[in-house]
C-alpha cells in the first residue's frame, strides 16, 4: 500500500534549499518556448472535441451512421495507446523537443485522410492517427515543459498544458457552427502544421543535454531560460547530481523498487480517477447528450457553453495551482462532480420516472405543475447546470493535474518508461468508458451511470487524501529525494 502523507523533509540538506530554488528566475523566452509548445495540446483537445461537431455532420451526408458512429469516436483511444509508448521511447532518443515536433507528422496525415478519403476505413485509419498524435502530445509536452520550468512557476506551466487542451475543444466546437466536417479536418491539419514550424528554433531540455553528457549544451539552455543574471551552474549541478545517483541506465526490473513503483501506482490511479469519472464520455458526446435532455437550446450552443467554461475553470486552476497545491485542488475537484454526477443522474431518474408514469396512468396534479409532458425541457436547466459545475470541478483539478503530477514525480532515468504505461493506461481507461457508455446506459440506466461516475469521484477525494504527496514548490530533484529519501529512512530503522 502507498505510504500516505505530503513530502517531508529529508535529514540530509538537498543541493538546493525550498528558499534557492523559489528565487530561480525565469526568462520572457522560457515563456515563448512553453507557448509553443503549447500547440501541441491544443491540437489534442481540438481532436479529442472534434467528434462532438463532426459526427452530426457525418450522419447527415451518410458518412457514419448509428453504428459506425461510436467506434469512430472510440477509435482516437485505440492510435493514443499506441502513442503515448512511442513517445516515451522518443524522448530518450530524439529528444523532448523533437519528440514534441514529431506530433505534427501523424496529425496531419490523420486529418488530411478524414477530409479527403471516400471510404468509411479512411476515416477510421485517419482517427487512429490522430489519436496517435494525441498520445504523443499527452506525454510529450507535460514531460518537456516540466523540465525546463523553474520549480516556482512549474504548476502554473504545466498546468497550461490542459488550459491549451480545453482551448482546442473551445475551438473545435465553435469552427463546428459554421464549417463541416471536412473543412474542421483541414483546420486541425493547418494547426499541426504550426506546431512543427513555430517549435522548429526552440531548445531542448536541460536534463535531456546532461543525459546525452553535454554539460555545456544544458548551460546555454538554462541560461536563456533562466536569464543572464541567474546562477544556472548551481541547478545544473542538482540535476547532474540526481542523474549520477540514478544512473542514466534503466531497466524495467527497476519498477520492483519502492522508490520508483509508489509514484507509478499515483499516477496510474490519478489517470484512473480522471477518466472514470466520466470526462471523455461527456466531451466525446456533448451534443448528443443534450439533445437526449429535450433542452430547447441549440444542442451546438450548449457545446460551445460547456468549452468556454471548460476553458474559463482550467485558467482558474492555472492560477491557483501554485498557490493551492495540487491535493487542496483535487479535492476540491472531486467533490465538486460527486454532486454534479449526482444531480446528473437525478435529471434523469425524474425524467424517466415521470416519463413511465405519463405511460401508465393519469399523473396527479403536482405532476402537472413540474411541466409534464415537457419535463426535459422544465428541468433542462438541472441538466445544464449539472454539466457546468462537472465541467468546472474537472478543470481545476481532475483535468490539469494528473498530467502534471506525472511529469513531476518520476525520476529522470524512468521519466520516459513511467510517463510512456500512465499515458498507455489513461488512454486505455478512455478507450473503455467510451466505447462501454452506451452498454452502461442500457445496462444500469443514464442515471446509475452518472451515479457510478459520483460514486469514483468520492473514492478519488479518499485516495488523495491518504495517498497524493503535494509537490508544490518543489523541484523535480526534491521530489525524486522524497521517494528515494523514505527508502533510505526505512532501510536505517530496520
Amino acid at each position: 500500500m502507498l505510504p500516505p502523507g505530503d513530502i517531508q523533509t529529508n535529514d540530509q540538506q538537498p543541493l538546493i534549499s525550498h528558499e534557492e530554488v523559489r528565487t530561480i528566475t525565469s526568462s520572457r523566452f522560457l515563456y515563448v518556448v512553453v507557448a509553443v509548445a503549447l500547440f501541441a495540446p491544443i491540437s489534442m483537445g481540438y481532436t479529442i472535441g472534434y467528434s462532438s461537431p463532426a459526427i452530426p455532420d457525418m450522419k447527415n451526408v451518410s458518412r457514419l451512421d448509428n453504428d459506425t458512429a461510436p467506434l469512430f469516436g472510440s477509435l482516437l483511444n485505440i492510435g493514443a495507446i499506441f502513442g503515448g509508448p512511442f513517445a516515451g521511447l522518443m524522448l530518450g532518443t530524439a529528444g523532448r523537443k523533437t519528440t514534441v515536433m514529431l506530433c505534427a507528422i501523424p496529425f496531419v496525415v490523420g486529418w488530411c485522410l478524414i477530409a479527403s478519403m471516400p471510404y468509411l476505413w479512411g476515416l477510421y485509419l485517419g482517427r487512429v492517427l490522430t489519436g496517435f498524435a494525441t498520445g504523443m502530445a499527452s506525454l510529450s509536452c507535460p514531460v518537456y515543459i516540466a523540465e525546463i520550468a523553474s520549480p516556482s512557476n512549474r504548476g502554473f506551466l504545466g498546468s497550461s498544458f490542459q488550459l491549451s487542451v480545453t482551448l482546442g475543444i473551445l475551438l473545435v466546437n465553435v469552427l463546428g457552427v459554421p464549417l463541416t466536417y471536412v473543412w474542421l479536418a483541414i483546420a486541425g491539419g493547418v494547426l499541426a502544421l504550426f506546431l512543427a514550424f513555430f517549435m522548429l528554433p526552440m531548445p531542448d531540455s536541460p536534463s535531456f543535454w546532461l543525459v546525452k553528457r553535454n554539460r555545456p549544451k544544458a548551460l546555454e539552455v538554462l541560461r536563456k531560460l533562466r536569464g543572464p543574471d541567474a546562477d544556472v551552474d548551481v541547478e545544473c549541478r542538482e540535476i547532474e547530481a540526481t542523474l549520477d545517483e540514478s544512473d542514466s541506465s534503466f531497466s524495467w526490473r527497476e519498477f520492483s523498487q519502492r522508490h520508483l513503483y509508489r509514484p507509478l501506482l499515483i499516477s496510474l490511479a490519478l489517470m484512473f480517477f480522471q477518466q472514470f469519472s466520466g470526462i471523455n464520455t461527456v466531451m466525446f458526446y456533448t451534443v448528443e447528450i443534450f439533445q437526449s435532455t429535450g433542452s430547447s437550446m441549440d444542442p451546438k450552443l450548449e457545446a460551445i457553453i460547456v468549452a468556454a467554461v471548460q476553458v474559463g475553470a482550467t485558467f482558474v486552476s492555472v492560477l491557483l495551482m501554485d498557490r493551492l497545491g495540487r491535493k487542496v485542488l483535487l479535492i476540491i475537484a472531486g467533490v465538486m462532480m460527486a454532486f454534479s454526477c449526482t444531480t446528473f443522474g437525478l435529471y434523469y431518474f425524474l425524467t424517466e420516472k415521470v416519463s413511465s408514469a405519463n405511460l401508465t396512468t393519469p399523473l396527479p396534479p403536482s405532476a402537472l405543475t413540474m411541466g409534464t409532458p415537457g419535463m426535459a425541457d422544465d428541468l433542462g436547466w438541472l441538466a445544464l447546470a449539472s454539466m457546468v459545475i462537472y465541467i468546472i470541478g474537472f478543470s481545476l483539478g481532475l483535468g490539469p493535474i494528473p498530467w502534471l503530477i506525472m511529469s513531476e514525480i518520476f525520476p529522470s532515468k524512468a521519466r520516459g518508461t513511467a510517463s510512456s504505461i500512465a499515458t498507455a493506461f489513461n488512454w486505455i481507461c478512455s478507450f473503455i468508458i467510451t466505447l462501454e457508455f452506451r452498454n452502461l446506459e442500457t445496462s444500469i440506466t443514464k442515471e446509475g451511470v452518472f451515479w457510478m461516475y459520483a460514486g469514483i469521484c468520492i473514492l478519488e477525494v479518499i485516495f488523495v487524501v491518504f495517498f497524493v504527496p503535494e509537490t508544490k514548490g518543489k523541484s523535480l530533484e526534491e521530489i525524486e529525494e522524497h521517494f528515494r529519501g523514505r527508502d533510505s529512512a526505512e532501510v536505517s530503522a530496520k
